[in-house]
């Protein structure tokens, strides 16, 4: 891995393997369990440029549970590129008041671009339809964590990819991290004129991939080891594209009934999140709370040390970790969430 982490392209098998390893080293310290220093005195900024919650608050808590601090700019409007500044100026600048910066840009390629311009670490925090390589590794972490969990492994899994492939960053990152492991099988469900980039298909398929595309969920589905599943993204359709969203059927939804009649009970179901939870959003159906095989909150739990991780790496902490480690001496409840494990 490279002094940034702008792709997946730039990790190998190995790469992603050692932060599997590192995340999983992290758990006490995400968990609440222990404490750690290793990032003290260590500024991150945190530059959101498009709507976050999760991703910018899970970077936040990151960085900040390895001991450092973090500057937050949120939107356009209260930056200093609203006064036309360049992505190159804003990274020469916030080089030097910070160590660390993570960017998300709805602009595919920006967060590259800022990054050609500066020496310390830059996380790609989603850049448009491009890339979101943090997201894609904590959805393998969480897939790698649920099969070990059920006695399952990579090899030979059936994973379902579905929902808006086209514009699906987080998908286009975990497509690709799932390529380097041993063949399985993917299919890949989407609506008519919203396909996974066909490059990305070959890709996986040069790798020795099955690799099925379907246009409907309604088709018939067996041995489903992941459910996978993106929400409609309107708001990067173009005025003609917005067409194509208005006749989306309620066929690409995942709710309970297609997971009780196509899936087992050891399947797992999976969303990066927001999910969109109004009526007609054709989206991860609220149906499922409390089903035990949907992961989303574990899924995003995992960002913590995932997120943790990727900080320790590319700051050269890895080593350090548990040198430091002491309880933590706040209440901690046993658990946070409420129906979700």
């Amino acid at each position: 891995m490279s002094h940034h982490l702008l792709s997946v392209d730039s990790l190998n098998r190995d790469r992603v393997d050692h932060l599997l390893r590192i995340a999983a080293r992290m758990e006490p310290i995400a968990g609440r369990q222990k404490v750690t220093r290793v990032l003290e005195g260590a500024v991150l900024g945190n530059l959101f440029f498009e709507a976050s919650t999760r991703t910018r608050v899970s970077f936040n808590a990151a960085f900040c549970r390895l001991g450092g601090s973090v500057c937050d700019t949120t939107g356009f409007t209260f930056s200093s590129m609203a006064k036309g500044e360049s992505l190159y100026d804003t990274s020469r600048v916030m080089s030097g008041y910070c160590d660390a910066i993570v960017m998300r840009h709805p602009e595919q390629g920006s967060v590259a671009e800022f990054a050609a311009a500066t020496h310390i670490p830059v996380i790609n925090g989603g850049d448009g339809p491009g890339e979101h390589p943090s997201q894609a590794l904590l959805d393998l972490y969480t897939i790698d964590k649920e099969f070990a969990r059920l006695g399952k492994t990579l090899k030979g899994a059936h994973i379902l990819l579905t929902g808006d492939l086209l514009h699906g960053r987080t998908v286009h990152s975990l497509i690709k991290l799932l390529s380097l492991y041993d063949p399985m099988r993917i299919t890949l469900v989407s609506p008519p004129g919203l396909e996974m980039p066909a490059a990305l298909v070959d890709l996986v398929t040069s790798r020795g991939h099955r690799v099925e595309v379907r246009d409907s969920l309604a088709s018939d589905f067996s041995d489903l080891d992941v459910v996978y599943t993106t929400r409609i993204q309107k708001e990067r359709f173009t005025a003609e594209m917005s067409e194509t969203f208005a006749g989306v059927s309620d066929d690409f939804t995942i709710h309970k009934r297609f997971i009780d009649q196509r899936c087992s009970p050891s399947t797992i179901v999976m969303h990066p999140l927001p999910r969109d939870s109004r009526t007609g959003a054709n989206d991860l159906n609220v149906d499922l709370n409390g089903d035990p095989r949907l992961a989303i909150f574990r899924q995003t739990d995992n960002g913590i040390p995932m997120r943790m991780a990727i900080f320790a790496t590319l700051l050269q902490v890895d080593d350090l970790i548990e040198e430091d480690l002491r309880p933590v001496r706040w209440f901690v409840p046993a658990q946070t969430g409420t129906l979700d494990r």
